[in-house]
């Protein structure tokens, strides 16, 4: 889109020219159209001609002494609708020269139509009006074309710098503000910016107040569409804007080409900002930096039911988002979804209280299972958390359920769903990993085999422990003899100088190896 300094709308109203100093001086009084002071001034423009409607083009203050219309009250209500037709912003009146007082054929013409007029009490230069009035619309306009030139500038070299979304709106916001918030056509909130007590005010109730303000600009809502090819897909809305309505669209539109394009060179993915919006609120759940309440906000916009709810927090490792994504939409259960560190990917469900929780994730698991395979996934889940508050414990509890058997789903039995009870001593050891005492039980214990860093010895090692000290099992799963894992067994003993046919001796081999391998991930 192109924007010209014509092209954009001026930044006073009738009510604003109105309170200039210099027009003050002539004694001002409005004498119809009073609830229409409002309307924007484009120009100023002096016309004493009868026809001076075919002139306009809109938008103009026609001020005029009616020395032409004096004695035909016939020309001066045509006068009236003249303008009114050309759309005038209008009609400012100079008493004295012909009319010692508002007419009121014009009066009640201009009432009808809804055109503002003014009287002038006092004898006043025209030419200081239109002075003033003009100097003022260029100089905002030069400036809002500055603005502009200024914003593009700046959204293009952090796109150019690969700036994610967020960069972008921060800087949309700094210029406006105000909270802005992108969306889909569904009004789902895809990213926001500003500050943050004032976002959260909008979001509170986003859905209502993004329809309520969809077929107006009133208040400061500014929308710019987001679309390409003839394809609308999305809007930024700044939320609330205090300047003019004109700087606040242009920033609006110069917001939405850098938004445009930012999505053309990431590919154009349709999700992509779905995804990002839902990892940030997701991370900043698990995190807990956040308050969870304060989030809330954030969640209801993103589009997931929160009022009357069961959250089931899951944890998926090795799990595509995309991939998840297509399922909880086949399986109509509402969710976010959202690719954490390391691998795992946070499933939120939001289920309504009288449905079977357990039961719709351990379906949601089945049919991953079935796509995926059993032996490429793991889903990982808390207990189901009927308040909001508690979803934060809920997601990091599931995160070290999945944390726990990330690296033993190969040699344990595992359910569809792995809860906390299923990980027994995996799970306590991975708590207390960063502790030091448990960390200096590790290297005492495995000393003889880390200081050489056998991974073959400690690979055998860690399977014939987790498979119960089952040789049969081992043998097979490293895929060699049973004479050559005996061989293996040999060795690993000599090198700690313990006996793993003694029980307590190979639990305590078996702690320090989960302790050593829960500290390296």
């Amino acid at each position: 889109m192109t924007i010209t300094l014509d092209s954009l709308e001026p930044a006073l109203s009738v009510r604003q020219v109105l309170t200039l100093e210099r027009v003050l001086a002539g004694e001002p009084e409005v004498v119809a159209g009073a609830s229409h002071l409002d309307r924007p001034v484009r120009w100023v423009h002096v016309a004493e001609a009868a026809d001076v409607g075919v002139m306009l083009s809109g938008g103009e203050m026609v001020l005029t002494t009616g020395v032409l219309l004096a004695g035909d009250e016939d020309k001066q209500a045509e006068y009236v609708r003249s303008l009114h037709r050309a759309e005038a912003a209008a009609v400012v009146l100079g008493l004295g020269r012909a009319f010692p007082a508002a007419p009121d054929v014009m009066r009640r013409a201009a009432e009808r139509c809804g055109l503002p007029m003014v009287v002038l009490h006092r004898p006043f230069p025209f030419a200081e009006l239109t002075e003033e009035v003009q100097s003022r619309l260029v100089r905002r306009k030069f400036a809002a074309v500055s603005l502009s030139e200024a914003v593009r500038t700046e959204l293009t070299a952090l796109i150019t710098a690969g700036a994610p979304l967020q960069r972008l709106l921060d800087e949309v916001a700094r210029h406006s503000a105000c909270p802005v918030v992108v969306t889909n056509l569904a009004h789902r909130v895809l990213g926001t910016a500003g500050e943050r007590p004032a976002v959260d005010d909008v979001l509170r109730d986003w859905e209502r107040i993004a329809r309520q303000a969809g077929g107006t600009e009133g208040d400061g809502w500014i929308r710019a569409e987001l679309g390409g090819r003839g394809e609308r897909w999305g809007r930024i809305v700044l939320c609330g804007y205090r300047g003019d309505t004109a700087t606040g669209r242009l920033l609006a539109d110069r917001a939405a080409e850098a938004l445009i394009l930012h999505r053309m060179l990431a590919g154009g993915a349709s999700c992509s900002w779905e995804e990002q919006s839902a990892q940030s609120l997701l991370t900043d759940l698990v995190s807990g930096v956040v308050p969870a309440r304060q989030l809330l906000p954030r969640a209801r916009a993103a589009g997931l039911p929160v009022n009357r709810r069961t959250f089931v927090p899951l944890v998926v490792r090795d799990g595509d988002p995309a991939r998840l994504e297509r399922l909880l939409r086949l399986l109509g259960l509402p969710g976010l979804v959202a690719e954490l560190a390391d691998g795992a990917t946070a499933v939120l469900l939001s289920l309504p209280r009288d449905q079977d929780a357990g039961a719709l994730a351990a379906h949601f698991a089945a049919r991953l299972r079935t796509e995926t395979g059993p032996d490429h996934t793991v889903v990982a889940a808390a207990e189901a958390r009927a308040a909001w508050d508690d979803v934060p414990t809920g997601l990091r509890e599931a995160q070290h359920v999945a944390d726990a058997v990330a690296d033993s789903s190969a040699v344990l039995d595992l359910p569809p769903v792995v809860r906390l009870k299923d990980v027994h001593l995996r799970g306590l050891i991975r708590l207390l990993r960063d502790d030091p005492h448990v960390q200096s039980f590790a290297e005492r214990e495995l000393d003889g085999l880390l200081r050489e860093t056998d991974e073959d010895l400690l690979s055998v090692l860690r399977t014939y422990l987790a498979t119960g000290r089952n040789k049969s099992r081992t043998a097979q799963l490293h895929h060699v003899s049973r004479p050559a894992l005996y061989r293996r067994l040999e060795a690993i003993q000599v090198r700690l100088g313990v006996d793993l046919d003694d029980f307590e001796q190979a639990a305590s081999v078996h702690i320090a190896l989960l302790a050593h391998d829960a500290q390296q991930q």
